[in-house]
Parts: structure tokens; sequence; C-alpha cells
């Protein structure tokens, strides 16, 4: 069988999507042309596939199936043997480790996330062993969380980011307007802050996966015709009060989701298969409507967990626009 043949069969007989199905096929040795060889490797590389490596708030692995159950992910069309996939809000990457598209480009404007992905992609032996010699303990908490990150190496950096996204409350992750992280302490009794087994796998599938630290905007200078680009931003708050932010020192309000909107529709005149995530406002309603038949607002139901009083945690709406 071709490679083609095998994506196809993957997908007739497991049931996933094509462009999954394309990144086994890719790695699937070209001696391997049974049946039976073909679903074996794919069983275990499903046993062996990476999950994202922090937690985060907003993060879209709880969405996906909600997604593909609609009809809304991914696109059809996309042709994952040639085109790339942009995520230019990259955060925990849910959508990215669900998909391993062959080709991807993924970037944030959190650079501190930026360096981790490079140092789990180059250097995890070192990150792994540093990881190792952290304490769950609040005053060990707070000393690293005051670290002034200009000291630090690249490796320090990422298991100082991943050990207090792993220990700080809820798994939140959010600066002040010096930038610095104001998460508090956690308590969890256990938390498991040295992942060695999926560091390693999430190493492996970004060996050629592009990621750097850059402005969304700059999708615009790569993105073509065909290519699929996913926008996962800082949402709109629900209303003032409602907004924590930040992930960054910079707000990203309407302004900047106004700009937004604009580089999704570029990408949408240019012919790519645009998806974007966001609160289900009014506001983020009125700026995505009319824009063009082709672009639809689905409402989609998420669980809201940033809330410190639990009670008051539960199901909201949120809405995934897509143009395709």
């Amino acid at each position: 069988m071709t490679r083609s043949q095998v994506r196809d069969l993957i997908v007739e007989e497991f049931n996933v999507n094509h462009i999954f199905a394309t990144s086994v096929a890719t790695r699937i040795d070209r001696r391997i042309r049974k049946y039976e060889e073909i679903k074996s490797f794919f069983v275990d590389f499903c046993k062996n596939k990476p999950k994202p490596f922090v937690k985060w708030v907003g993060g879209k692995r709880q969405l996906l199936e909600q997604f593909k159950a609609l009809g809304l992910y991914p696109p059809r069309n996309f042709d994952a043997e040639n085109a790339t996939y942009f995520e230019p809000f990259v955060g925990g990457g849910a959508v990215f480790f669900d998909l391993l598209p062959k080709n991807a480009v993924l970037s944030d404007w959190n650079e501190e996330l930026v360096t981790t992905y490079n140092v789990i992609k180059d250097d995890v032996d070192n990150l792994i062993e540093s990881l190792k010699n952290h304490k769950n303990e609040k005053e060990y908490f707070l000393s690293m969380r005051a670290k002034d990150l200009n000291e630090l190496s690249d490796v320090e950096i990422a298991s100082r980011f991943i050990y207090l996204n792993r220990t700080c409350f809820n798994g939140m992750y959010r600066v002040n307007k010096s930038g610095g992280f104001n998460v508090p302490f956690g308590k969890q009794k256990k938390p498991l802050i040295c992942d060695e087994d999926n560091l390693r796998k999430v190493s492996a599938i970004l060996e050629n996966v592009s990621i750097s630290k850059r402005d969304y905007k700059d999708v615009l200078n790569e993105a073509k015709k065909g290519d699929f680009v996913y926008f996962d931003p800082p949402y709109y708050p629900l209303n003032r009060t409602s907004n924590f932010t930040s992930y960054t020192a910079d707000g990203f309000l309407e302004k900047e989701q106004e700009e937004l909107r604009d580089t999704y529709f570029k990408l949408h005149k240019r012919g790519c298969f645009v998806m974007l995530s966001n609160s289900n406002t009014e506001f983020i309603r009125n700026i995505y409507s009319g824009l063009d038949k082709k672009i639809k607002i689905n409402e989609v139901s998420a669980s809201r967990m940033i809330n410190s009083v639990a009670s008051k945690r539960g199901k909201i709406k949120e809405v995934l626009v897509v143009n395709y």
C-alpha cells in the first residue's frame, strides 16, 4: 500500500481524523504494509502519544471531542501531507498534541513558555534532572516564584516554569503588570512535577517543529492558501470583574480583539482554513458577525475551573468561529 492508502485505512478502521492519520502514516516503516502490522503500529503509537506538558487555564482538551462531534474540527479539506498547521497562541498546545500535524509552526508571546517548549525539544535530559530536584513546599515555591529570570539558564527557566505550573493554585498562569508570576501556592499533596515519560515523548514529537516567541500577526507572513490556522487568544472577559488577565503583562481587550479579527479575515480571504476560540459575549459575536457568509459562529460548552469558590465553577458557553 502507498502512504496515502495507509492513511485512508487508518481513518476508516480507527475513526480518527485525517491529520492525525497522516502523522501516523508518515512514521510507519515502508516495509510495513499488512493490515495486522499497521494496526499494531497504530495501537502502539496511540499508547505513546504525547500530551500537553503543562496545565493551562482555557486549555482545549476538554472540548476537542465536542468540536469533532459538531463537525467543526478539523477541516476535512486540509492537505495534511503538504500544507502547514499554525498555532500562534499555542499555550498548552492541546490541539497540536491532538492532531500531531506533519508540518507545524507554533508560537506564543509568552517567552517563558516558548523557552520551555524549546528546552524540551533540545535539552530534555537536563530538564528532567532539574525537575527531579524541586520540592512541593510553600516556602520553596515562594523562593522559586521570586527568582530573577535574567539570572537563570534556559533549562532553569523551563524547570521553574513547569514546577510553578504543577504546584500553583489551579495550574493558572498569570503575571502582574511587571511581568512577574503571581499565582499562590496550590497545596496539592502529590503533584506530578516531573512527568519524565511524557516529556520524552513531547521532545521526540517536537523534533521538526518550529517554536518561537512572536506576535500572532506574523502568521500573515507565512500562512498560504490551504494552511490551517487555529487562534486561541486570551479570552475577552465575560465582564470586567471576571477578567483575571493576564498571560502576559499586556492586556487583550477591545482593540486587540478587533486587530485579531482583522487578521482572521485576511487569512480567510487568502484561502486558509481558520478556527478561533473565544468567550461567548455580545462583543465577540458582533465583531465576527457579517464578515462573510462562510464564517460561522458556533456555541460550545466549557467548564469554568478558575473560580476560587468551587461551587461557582461550572458549565459556560464559548464560541468557536470557523470559515470552513
